[in-house]
């Protein structure tokens, strides 16, 4: 069974920063894609970022130039650099791994972003 542990939630100003971690435990996490997404509160979950085995990455149009995924193959580690953040950013983040026909969901860690 895989597990994902997301963290680096917290609470930040507008214009600040935050790194979110993933650690996995499962064995094919090298050749899987891993993925952020993000829950605010009264909202539907959405798709944040993803990453391939082979490092191509796809973002939502509203965190483009601002977050940067990347992963570490061999920490079996995803991260989520966040900068520029805004309030709209607020929400629950949740760390995914996916391969064939199979996905796999951190805990999530909470990302509030306030003055």
């Amino acid at each position: 069974q895989v597990q994902l542990v997301e963290s680096g939630g917290g609470l930040v100003q507008p214009g600040g920063s935050l790194r979110l971690s993933c650690a996995a435990s499962g064995l094919f996490f090298s050749i899987n894609t891993m993925g952020w997404y993000r829950q605010a509160p009264g909202k539907e979950r959405e798709l944040v970022a993803t990453i391939t085995s082979v490092g191509s990455t796809m973002y939502a149009d509203s965190v483009k130039g601002r977050f940067t995924i990347s992963r570490d193959n061999t920490k079996k580690t995803v991260y989520l650099q966040m900068t520029s953040l805004k309030p709209e950013d607020t929400a629950v983040y949740y760390c995914n791994e996916r391969t064939v026909g199979v996905e796999y969901w951190g805990q999530g860690t909470q990302v509030t972003v306030s003055s």
